[in-house]
């Protein structure tokens, strides 16, 4: 079964190149067929390897395996988190396919494959990041990943906003990709290894950390972080995904933030978590301030979106933030929480951007007061946007419930406090729009402050506005949503979570996160506060107006690419000093 593995990565590839040679010569419906149909196949792969008895399958490439001294091959390792990571794309990715159909405007997508090969691609990319057993390579399949993303954000290249939000995502994410790729140097002159597991089994030879390894800790883990969109390296996330397509946004931010995610807990666990490395209660320090304050600002700015699409992009940012809190934890009920909390996030943020994609392209705007009232029409988008917004709340049986509710149960009362705060303010945002578009509830605002982008000013994505939502747009975010219900419901998925992370060496067996008396008050204490709030905003002053002292936090969000390059250098620079205390340790 592992010599498998490699099939993972080469049907999208594979699917990809055939759709590029076909060209205009394959209609675009026949492309698009066939692109859902490798995707699906290769979930039901992964799936199928996922099932099997055996914990970790591993396959070195081309049958280059070492036989002594150091490994220079290409080794895929499918534990199960990988294996359910390459499911959870692969699902995505067919979902993706199925609600773009008959989409785009421009006349040239109608008779080529173009689109939906750079979404193989894409999944190509992202499945190779996730299986890549050796970290030179896995910086091939990131980058892989981010070109195409890039692509992919820029596709309407007509619009200078689009290329602009496009090219602000290339510099950064670039600029991390070498970071991270410095890091990796300077691990391979340390130790001569390239796999993760022979770099830690080197570094862990030694007594303790100096600060070779400290720097490469911080390099790496900066352009996971910048593809993670945390704080300070997430500035690029709401410019890209207010110009992206819609199906792209649910691609960002349903899974590739979260693979910056996966390869945080990944690289740490694997190189510099044993005592060679960086000591958990340093590292844990680290990813709790960052993801803290990533949480927060997220959270903050999300609330004062107007602009539909960067009020949910901000919510990814807000929920990222958690994610890494639950990581710096370093406790393997945490690790599942986690594990949780994704599955549940990327069905629920992904059905939130299919269903702001539908008011986009049926009434031409993505701007809160502009389509005050608009919506009524629509009771089953209304339905669908309101579930989205109690699921981001963390509200039972959600699978975002029951995650935050495990990461909430190791985190001590602050942390507690920290997740029922974020996840309300993003799901109140969430409903505060469902109210005021799809309800008419409350009194339209007025104004516009001057630092406010409104998305009054978009056009429809789909061939002219829609008249009537195809079934296929309607039937993915119902499909999302039950997908992020049965992460918190399904008998037996919280026990494969545990086996999975367990495979993956979180440190020790893990006990299955199941719904706790505690939990259920929790989850539903926020989505009570996130009800509460939205109410209270319907009633308050409809103006424009913001907070004085969130004025600040506004201004950092420039818009100007090279104030977000100063910000990634800051957030190395704050990586290296939160982990300096483990020099002295070592």
């Amino acid at each position: 079964m592992s010599r498998l593995l490699p099939l993972l990565v080469a049907v999208p590839l594979f699917g990809a190149a055939l759709l590029v040679a076909a060209g205009r010569r394959l209609p675009r419906l026949p492309a698009e067929a066939f692109a859902g149909v490798l995707a699906a196949a290769t979930a039901a792969l992964a799936l199928t390897m996922l099932v099997r008895p055996s914990p970790v399958h591993e396959e070195w490439v081309g049958g280059w395996e070492p036989a002594r001294g150091p490994a220079v091959g290409i080794v895929l390792v499918g534990d199960g988190v990988a294996l359910g990571l390459v499911t959870l794309i692969s699902l995505l990715t067919t979902a993706v396919v199925i609600y773009s159909w008959r989409y785009f405007d421009e006349r040239t997508l109608r008779h080529t494959g173009a689109f939906p090969a750079l979404i193989l691609l894409f999944q190509a990319g992202m499945c190779g990041f996730v299986l890549a057993g050796d970290l030179f390579n896995a910086f091939v399949f990131f980058e892989l990943m981010g070109v195409v993303a890039y692509a992919l954000t820029g596709h309407r290249v007509e619009e200078p906003k689009v290329v602009q939000g496009a090219l602000t995502f290339g510099v950064v994410n670039s600029l991390g990709a070498y970071a991270t790729l410095v890091g990796i140097a300077l691990l391979y002159a340390r130790t001569g290894e390239l796999s993760m597991q022979a770099i830690g089994q080197r570094l862990d030879e030694r007594e303790g950390p100096d600060a070779l390894v400290l720097a490469a800790f911080a390099l790496v883990l900066t352009g996971l972080l910048v593809k993670a969109a945390a704080f300070p390296f997430h500035f690029w996330l709401p410019d890209a995904h207010a110009v992206a397509p819609t199906p792209v946004c649910m691609l960002l931010s349903g899974v590739m933030v979260e693979l910056g995610v996966y390869g945080v807990a990944r690289v740490y666990g694997t190189v510099f978590g044993g005592p060679g490395g960086i000591p958990p209660a340093d590292a844990g320090r680290a990813l709790v301030v960052l993801g803290a304050v990533t949480g927060l600002v997220g959270a903050v700015m999300s609330w004062q979106q107007r602009h539909v699409k960067r009020l949910l992009a901000y919510a990814t940012v807000a929920h990222t933030g958690l994610f890494l809190v639950g990581l710096g934890l370093t406790s393997p009920k945490a690790t599942e929480g986690v594990a949780l909390y994704v599955v549940g996030h990327a069905g629920a943020k992904a059905a939130l951007f299919a269903c702001a994609g539908i008011l986009l392209d049926r009434y031409g705007s993505i701007d809160e007061h502009d389509l005050f009232a608009k919506a009524r029409e629509l009771p089953l988008v209304s339905a669908l946007f309101a579930m989205g917004g109690l699921a981001l709340a963390g509200m039972p049986p959600f699978g975002t419930g029951l995650g935050k509710a495990a990461v909430e149960e190791e985190g001590g009362a602050l942390l507690t406090v920290l997740c029922v705060a974020v996840s309300a303010a993003t799901g109140a945002a969430v409903l505060r729009v469902t109210a005021r578009v799809f309800w008419g509830l409350g009194r339209r605002p007025q104004g516009a402050r001057a630092d406010e982008t409104t998305g009054t000013d978009e056009e429809p994505e789909t061939q002219g506005p829609l008249g009537r939502v195809p079934v296929t747009m309607l039937a993915v975010p119902v499909a999302l949503l039950l997908g992020a219900l049965a992460a918190g419901l399904a008998p037996g998925f919280a026990g494969a979570v545990a086996r999975a992370v367990a495979d993956m060496g979180s440190g020790g067996p893990v006990e299955p996160v199941h719904w706790t008396a505690a939990g259920l008050a929790l989850g539903g204490a926020s989505t009570l506060l996130a009800v509460v709030t939205a109410a209270a905003a319907l009633r308050g002053r409809a103006t424009a107006e913001g907070h004085p002292w969130i004025a600040p936090l506004r201004r950092l969000h420039s818009g100007h690419v090279g104030d977000y390059v100063a910000w990634l250098l800051v957030g190395t620079a704050l990586l290296g000093a939160l982990a300096w205390p483990a020099l002295g340790a070592g």
